[in-house]
């Protein structure tokens, strides 16, 4: 059983105000001004759900609207009786105005979505070993089944959860607001795409984010915690870092054997062309060598984690964000958005191509604009050695802002193309993003070398190209989310302050205080874990706990 948990609000003199109506007594006040009045009455989040909270997906609040109440129970009702393994629980964040529906569900519950999501879990050995898809016939068969907190992963159950949600499909004619819904269409990507539902994430762990803390983020010469990475943020993300332990070690031989061969290069100019030959000849068998190598590493860590044979999708479902007309499928007889290709078709031609054409002109022409700045900068005698960089490092910064916007351009160009699929979406936003890419970094090192062969300037200017994307990088990676989360959690406290102050001029301006703040507290009620009205239950002192019936 879920619970929510409220705190009373503090009255002088003791007095708690009214009682709570009856049990049997129909709530009085519609169900979002509950929440929204018992929101300050919630004690932490990691008092009220400890480890049970897997996903969080805030609703926006439709300011001067009627509508909130209906679409707060529509959503609710929906989860509740399409999913009735979830179990969920509704808070109301008073500072950002968002409400906020906690999921989680219960160990059994759990087991039957592996069962349908075919999860690869690990057999005992004796019963064979290895893995295969789970099944609740035979449950014995797997290892750590018997125990709770050990047989999933975090990253397991939120799978399982977003399964069940993204599953949760509507029926013939169902509508909320202006949102019309298509038979067996999925209802949480549609809201998303809507923005009804600012967002769909899981919510951390932070007893497991303390442990990779000190096993990958403070450990100095250590090997990466492949295994509890994978288990808390999935294999992705696990495979990704995976890869980058592996190039950067692998990274080790052409930096040695480099650092050698310059060492024993004279200064002659026939020294210097054999060390280069010789070079790239071993970055050509070391390249090989290392891609060969990273595909059985890579075979490996797929096998371990259950990913090496798993079957991709048969139907891939269309985008949330597909727009077309009405029609009836001539292939399922079901009723689905069409979108002529034709129109994509044009649209490509008259406006994607000509952008795309456009943009790569304007980065050539920046590119020259800076070779003449930099001549100008060499031509005036008597200027110091770092003002010759001062071009290339504008050149640098062209290049990196220059992709930032192409990039948005290149998201809008797709949206407007309005693709079907995702796979579809995500294999021509990467043609966009890449071709430009490789014009944009790499135009001006072919211009130098095999243009003006100046093989002076492509140094420099390769030297100050890498050294502004990784400082870029860096900053991208860490500076700047850190600076904005500090600054909203600023704004947030300020927020708090302001509240407070103001609450405390009201009490100080009410001549009824105290059955003015008691009646306040006794008027919230509780969000049931199955979207019910919660009943009071008494804890002592100051606190009262709301248990859903």
């Amino acid at each position: 059983m879920a619970e929510a948990a409220w705190r009373r609000e503090h009255v002088p003199g003791g007095q708690r105000g009214k009682r709570p109506p009856p049990e049997g007594e129909p709530a009085a006040r519609p169900f979002r001004e509950a929440v929204s009045a018992a929101g300050r009455y919630l004690v932490s989040h990691r008092r009220c759900l400890q480890r049970n909270c897997d996903l969080n997906f805030p609703e926006r609040e439709y300011v001067g609207d009627t509508t909130d109440d209906h679409t707060l129970l529509w959503l609710l009702n929906h989860i509740r009786v399409g999913i009735p393994e979830l179990i969920v629980q509704v808070r109301h964040h008073r500072h950002t105005r968002a409400y906020a529906f906690f999921v989680t569900a219960t160990y059994e519950s759990l087991l039957r979505g592996a069962d349908e999501l075919g999860l690869r879990k690990a057999v005992k050995a004796e019963f064979g070993g290895g893995t295969r898809g789970f099944s609740c016939e035979e449950d014995f068969i797997y290892e750590n089944v018997e125990s709770e907190l050990r047989f999933f992963t975090s990253q397991e159950r939120q799978s399982i959860i977003r399964f069940w949600l993204q599953n949760l499909r509507a029926k013939q004619g169902e509508a909320l607001h202006n949102v019309r819904f298509l038979e067996d269409q999925p209802i949480i990507p549609e809201l998303a795409a809507r923005g009804i539902i600012q967002q769909v994430f899981p919510v951390h762990e932070q007893r497991i984010l303390n442990r990779l803390m000190k096993s990958w983020v403070q450990a100095v010469c250590e090997n990466q915690p492949l295994d509890d990475i994978c288990d808390y943020f999935g294999v992705k993300i696990a495979m990704y870092f995976a890869w980058l332990g592996f190039y950067t070690s692998a990274m080790v031989y052409p930096a040695v054997f480099g650092s050698v061969l310059y060492t024993f290069t004279e200064v002659d100019q026939t020294s210097r062309d054999v060390s280069c030959v010789v070079f790239a000849l071993f970055n050509v068998i070391w390249s090989t060598l290392f891609l060969e190598e990273w595909k059985r590493r890579g075979a490996e860590l797929a096998y371990k984690w259950g990913t090496l044979d798993s079957p991709g999708e048969a139907v891939e479902e269309p985008r949330p964000q597909f727009r077309g007309v009405r029609r009836i499928s001539p292939v399922t007889r079901a009723e689905e958005f069409y979108y002529p290709p034709w129109k994509r078709l044009l649209f490509q031609l008259l406006v994607s191509l000509p952008l795309c054409l456009a943009c790569l002109v304007c980065v050539f022409l920046l590119m020259l604009g800076c070779f003449q700045l930099q001549e100008l900068v060499l031509s005036v005698k008597g200027l110091p050695r770092l003002a010759r960089f001062l071009p290339k490092v504008m050149l640098a910064l062209l290049v990196s802002v220059s992709a930032e916007g192409y990039k948005k351009l290149a998201i809008w160009l797709n949206d407007m193309e309005n693709y079907r699929l995702e796979s579809a979406y995500e294999k021509h936003l990467i043609i966009k993003v890449v071709l430009f890419q490789f014009v944009n970094s790499y135009l001006s090192l072919f211009y130098i070398g095999f243009y003006l062969k100046d093989m002076e300037r492509l140094k420099e200017l390769l030297l100050v190209l890498s050294l502004s994307q990784s400082l870029e990088r860096q900053l991208r990676a860490v500076l700047v989310p850190l600076a904005a989360l500090r600054f909203r959690l600023l704004l947030l406290s300020l927020q708090g302050l302001l509240l407070a102050a103001r609450a405390k001029v009201r009490a100080g301006g009410e001549p009824s205080g105290v059955a003015c703040a008691g009646d306040r507290a006794h008027r919230a009620e509780g969000a049931c874990a199955k979207g019910g009205v919660g009943r009071p239950q008494a804890r002592g002192g100051m606190e009262t706990r709301w248990v859903c019936p």
